[in-house]
């Protein structure tokens, strides 16, 4: 990799944070302030559309609805939850800004490179599952406050769980320990010439 290609994922990663952070900004404000469309949880009744050709049959377990104004306890709930997803991006990007300035300095193997790439896994991991739980949370609160599933009380609690940021994260992890190892390699065969 040469120092131009090091210098442009520098600055790729860097323009990906600021455009992503300015629209997670964004959204925030809209949940507070706006009508807020989201996709809601339905319960695991069957819920199944007429008139479907080829004797086909389906199910739908969510819906999108629009709701004029949020509740303030679901709209900081999903704000959270919007904060915590972008922390996870900014992760990701500064992994990639950190690792291509080490490059271009050609210093990767350094405890400081392992101490990077472990916590920004451990970050990616742990904001990104965080996050998803908080928005499964909301969500099922706004679904349970409109009675899309016919009811206003009890609890509904149906998400889709994404585990690639989680396995992403500990794959991180695990490649920080590879730099560490990495490393230990380098100062032994340094020690041999």
């Amino acid at each position: 990799m040469s120092r131009t290609d090091a210098v442009a994922i520098m600055a790729v990663a860097a323009i990906v944070a600021a455009a992503t952070t300015f629209l997670t900004v964004w959204s925030i404000i809209a949940t507070f302030v706006g009508p807020v469309t989201l996709a809601l949880p339905l319960h695991s009744s069957p819920q199944d559309p007429a008139g479907l050709e080829l004797d086909a049959t389906a199910r739908f377990t969510a819906m999108e609805a629009t709701i004029p104004a949020l509740p303030l306890g679901e709209a900081a709930l999903l704000a959270w939850a919007s904060v915590l997803f972008q922390v996870s991006v900014l992760a990701v990007a500064a992994l990639l800004f950190l690792l291509a300035l080490r490059l271009r300095g050609e210093n990767l193997f350094t405890p400081a490179s392992a101490w990077i790439v472990g916590s920004c896994g451990v970050v990616l991991a742990l904001a990104a599952s965080a996050g998803q739980v908080l928005d499964a949370i909301a969500r099922a609160g706004v679904a349970r406050l409109i009675a899309a599933n016919g009811q206003t009380d009890g609890v509904i609690l149906a998400a889709d769980f994404n585990f690639a940021p989680l396995l992403a994260g500990i794959v991180l992890v695990l490649i920080a320990g590879v730099f560490q190892f990495g490393r230990r390699l380098q100062k032994d065969t340094e020690g041999l010439v």
